[in-house]
């Protein structure tokens, strides 16, 4: 019971706060992104479809390492990138919040994306082109047609991003590291607590993610069914 006692009272919701500020700003950062590409990619008809594709699904196989090497050593100081930004506007790309937020765009772009051009592709057709005609422009056709005609997909895609972001530790961990107050993050803080033989808090740490992890994909389907049910008397 002491050590139970001595694991809450050093319970902190720190790296929790930074895991849901981490996943927010990629997932507002990646929709923006995301949006124009989906909306390429559902409606084009070039050969190169396919390769575009893999590209952006690339991630998703990768090993979060190669991934977080690629990302550390393009970002690092001693690369061009990071040099540019480090004698020029003097910011460190790496180890840092910055950080954390450019390697989760990388590591979370297919789960934007992908929903995203399901829903497009799934559109009438129709609508689309009745948009044309009536004049209004292909942007906005994409913010007053096909976004609110996708919701599904919308919806599917901020909270599956949103919930891939707070989980993820590999890509993390090699572009931030564990510094507190700025990239421990849960999962980095889980890992910690696991090396350092403290099971009891990776068991507090862990539930809280299984706790939260089930939450949002209940959200995902439980708004989706209820979209289904809209649409079938229809």
């Amino acid at each position: 019971m002491n050590a139970v006692f001595e694991t809450l009272k050093g319970f902190s919701f720190e790296p929790f706060f930074l895991s849901f500020k981490l996943a927010l700003t990629a997932s507002v950062i990646l929709f923006f992104i995301a949006l124009p590409l989906s909306w390429y990619l559902s409606q084009t008809k070039s050969k190169f479809k396919p390769f575009l594709e893999a590209l952006t699904a690339l991630p998703i196989v990768l090993p979060p390492s190669v991934l977080g090497f690629y990302i550390l050593y393009g970002l690092g100081q001693h690369s061009p990138v990071g040099a540019f930004f480090r004698d020029i506007f003097d910011i460190r790309l790496v180890f840092n919040f910055t950080g954390l937020v450019i390697a989760s765009c990388f590591y979370s772009f297919p789960f934007m994306v992908q929903p995203l051009q399901s829903g497009f592709e799934s559109l009438n057709k129709n609508l689309l082109e009745a948009s044309y005609i009536s004049g209004k422009s292909k942007m906005k056709t994409v913010f007053k047609v096909a976004l609110p005609n996708i919701k599904p997909s919308l919806i599917t895609a901020l909270i599956i991003t949103f919930a891939h972001t707070v989980g993820e530790f590999g890509v993390v961990l090699m572009v931030g590291g564990s510094i507190p107050h700025e990239t421990r993050t849960a999962s980095v803080a889980i890992f910690e607590f696991v090396e350092t033989s403290d099971y009891l808090g990776a068991h507090i740490y862990s539930l809280i993610m299984i706790a939260i992890s089930f939450t949002v994909l209940l959200l995902v389907y439980v708004f989706n069914h209820k979209q289904k049910q809209i649409k079938l008397p229809q």
